[in-house]
């Protein structure tokens, strides 16, 4: 009883000492930022547990924003892929104005991007209008 319950005291530990504050205006899915390499019924739940302990997946490293010369707001998200495959996914930037109201418009649009095993990538979006001031950013995975 008291090994099993060291046990899961160590794990517990090892789950929020491996928890790390995202920028709240890049919204990764469970799905795309866990590691979602071809599974069956029989080890779905291994590979979740394993993902979740070692902190595989993709994560945002950085998302950093500036004004160009011509007054348009720049997106550069930086992040990485701690999997041992390639993750596909789709993502979506939506521009915020002072007021954080919604700037429609058709550029706002899902759009796929891939990760590399165990490599960086960066994403990079220019706001559609100069009133945009902010910005918020979903994932989800490629629909089938």
């Amino acid at each position: 009883m008291r090994l099993m319950l060291n046990t899961l005291l160590l794990v517990v530990a090892i789950g929020l000492w491996g928890c790390k504050q995202e920028d709240k205006r890049v919204s990764m899915a469970a799905d795309v930022k866990s590691d979602n390499a071809a599974v069956n019924i029989v080890t779905k739940p291994v590979i979740y547990a394993f993902s979740w302990v070692a902190g595989e997946g993709i994560e945002i490293d950085r998302a950093v924003t500036y004004t160009n010369k011509d007054g348009f707001m720049e997106l550069t998200v930086d992040g990485h892929n701690r999997a041992f495959n390639t993750i596909r996914f789709e993502y979506k930037v939506e521009w915020l104005d002072k007021s954080g109201v919604l700037i429609d418009t058709a550029t706002s649009k899902w759009l796929q991007t891939s990760a590399a095993a165990k490599a960086p990538f960066t994403i990079k979006a220019v706001a559609p209008r100069t009133t945009a001031v902010d910005f918020r950013m979903n994932t989800r995975k490629i629909p089938k």
